[in-house]
């Protein structure tokens, strides 16, 4: 992994080049550098569901995402810590993101109680009782010994009354002046250190006078990094798209931006044209395990019966071994008999493709043809070759 570090080890973000307003750049870490536009894998339990972390390495992946609520239920940030910290206890060395466990906690519906304090819930796990507020939040994700943090926030399912969505993006701003605070008495208390960041998180739902209270409030508060949060819960790929144009010229161009939780190859790239930096997502693993394959000539649903006598590989344009050196045939097999190995080669072969695509968008920009790429490559990858 690169190591290029700037000289005290500090976090920071260098943007190398634009095209349109697509951007090229560099996340700095203590623990490596992370290359932008990325996508990060999600390692929500601490793994990359059927993938080794070497496979996820080679794949070209940077950074990985992991989970504050799911970690601190099982098997808890204060064993992570004594055991060393997430990045040893996964043998990943490079970079980590953990989100601030806010999504995962507002999803639990009756079995939670959101406060001015925070959010009260019964663990999905044992029904045990837990409170997680921004402080608390801050400081699992410190336990962790996570690169970048996120500030605690809630989230809503959209679409939502324009009222109910100015609440919970007001409440997320209060509680983001509350992990910033708890992030500094963390660093000065020996918990954070200066590779690691904390980021703001943008909420208003698709109401884009919201979005742009939310952006400017933490704009003054000087985070490191923003993501756009609160985005591919129910609003439909056109008005994400609009929600970001509206969303991102409020941002700092000198830091990052983080679309958090998308998505597809093709909300990719039209978030990347926008200007997004950094993405998330558990399509890739997901979908693997149900059998779908993402190659350069479209989605294969590899349980397709089309597929029973198809001894072509499931994308010789792959950098992947897995999609060249395995037939369609012998991977619907696997699927159709419930075989792990389908969800493992699968697995591999869409982290591998979503890796190759943030690179051919990183060269894209560099050579100034963004534009031209993007379409081009939107007519092939959308075609349906896997239609019944």
């Amino acid at each position: 992994m690169e190591n290029n570090l700037t000289p005290d080890g500090r976090f920071a973000f260098h943007l190398k080049k634009t095209d349109g307003l697509a951007r090229l750049g560099e996340i700095t870490t203590s623990r490596g550098v992370i290359r932008t536009p990325a996508f990060m894998p999600v390692g929500t339990v601490a793994t990359v569901k059927a993938l080794y972390p070497d496979q996820v390495r080679d794949a070209g992946a940077d950074i990985l995402l992991g989970n504050t609520y799911h970690l601190m239920l099982r098997p808890g940030a204060e064993r992570i810590a004594r055991l060393g910290g997430l990045h040893k206890f996964m043998r990943w060395d490079g970079p980590i993101l953990t989100d601030s466990g806010g999504f995962q906690v507002m999803s639990l519906g009756k079995i939670r109680k959101i406060t001015e304090e925070g959010v009260a819930f019964q663990s999905h796990l044992d029904g045990s009782r837990h409170m997680l507020s921004p402080e608390r939040s801050i400081e699992i994700q410190c336990l962790l010994g996570a690169d970048i943090q996120m500030q605690f926030d809630e989230c809503i399912e959209l679409p939502a009354e324009r009222r109910e969505v100015e609440r919970a993006m007001e409440l997320s701003l209060r509680w983001a002046e509350r992990s910033k605070r708890a992030f500094e008495t963390q660093r000065a208390a020996g918990g954070a250190h200066a590779g690691q960041a904390l980021f703001g998180i943008v909420q208003g739902g698709t109401d884009a006078e919201l979005r742009r209270r939310s952006a400017d409030a933490l704009v003054a508060m000087d985070f490191p990094g923003y993501a756009v949060g609160g985005l591919a819960v129910g609003e439909g790929h056109e008005a994400m798209i609009a929600t970001l144009g509206e969303t991102l010229p409020a941002l700092p161009a000198n830091k990052p931006r983080y679309l958090m939780g998308v998505g597809t190859p093709l909300d990719l790239i039209e978030s990347v044209r926008l200007g997004v930096d950094m993405f998330d997502c558990v399509m890739p693993t997901r979908n693997g395990r149900h059998g779908y394959a993402f190659t350069w000539n479209g989605a294969l649903n590899m349980r397709n019966a089309k597929f029973a006598e198809d001894m072509s590989p499931i994308d010789e344009l792959s950098s992947c071994p897995a999609a060249r050196d395995y037939s369609k045939a012998y991977v619907h097999h696997l699927i159709k008999s419930g075989e792990f190995l389908g969800a493992m080669i699968l697995s591999w072969v869409n982290t591998v493709f979503y890796q190759d695509l943030m690179a051919a968008m990183r060269e894209a920009i560099a050579n100034g043809r963004f534009a031209e790429w993007a379409d081009e490559t939107k007519s092939r990858i959308t075609r349906q070759l896997a239609a019944p």
